[in-house]
């Protein structure tokens, strides 16, 4: 039975995964792009008060995901059903989720702001989608690996 709890919570190492991912992305972004480079606010389309505000509840809303996604792993480790590699595809997937999205949704199709101002953009986002592509490949093949692991302990083999 020990042998096969974590396969028996795989929905939930993923969520878990997945929602500390998003969180963690978004928090990298928003510390390093949003105030350390100053590269852009989370919405410049107004003021700069604006900006500000929706970079601090960008800002909370990555910790928020990132706190409950670790309170979700807690569960998992008390009830001895932590599965590494499952919750590694999650972050990944999380990760490279947002980042697409981000990429194409934020700053392509609605233009709430741009990766950077006053330069050429292009190479931005080619970096900032194809690493994003990149991730989130990379966590579905750990993902599809994790499925057929679990597949074969719950055929008993």
């Amino acid at each position: 039975m020990g042998e096969q709890r974590p396969y028996a919570y795989a929905s939930r190492n993923f969520g878990s995964g997945f929602l500390f991912g998003l969180g963690l992305i978004a928090f990298i972004d928003e510390t390093v792009f949003h105030q350390l480079l100053a590269w852009h606010h989370f919405y410049d389309r107004s003021t700069s008060a604006v900006g500000l505000f929706s970079d601090g509840l960008f800002h909370a809303f990555s910790w928020f995901a990132t706190v409950a996604a670790l309170f979700l792993l807690a569960d998992l480790r008390r009830r001895d059903s932590f599965w590494m590699k499952r919750w590694i595809s999650g972050v990944l997937i999380g990760v490279g989720f947002f980042q697409l999205y981000d990429g194409i949704i934020h700053h392509k199709l609605l233009r709430i702001h741009q990766i950077r101002y006053g330069v050429e953009i292009l190479p931005y986002d080619l970096i900032w989608n194809v690493t994003a592509l990149f991730i989130l490949i990379g966590g579905v093949l750990l993902f599809i690996h994790t499925q057929k692991q679990k597949k074969l302990v719950s055929e008993g083999g």
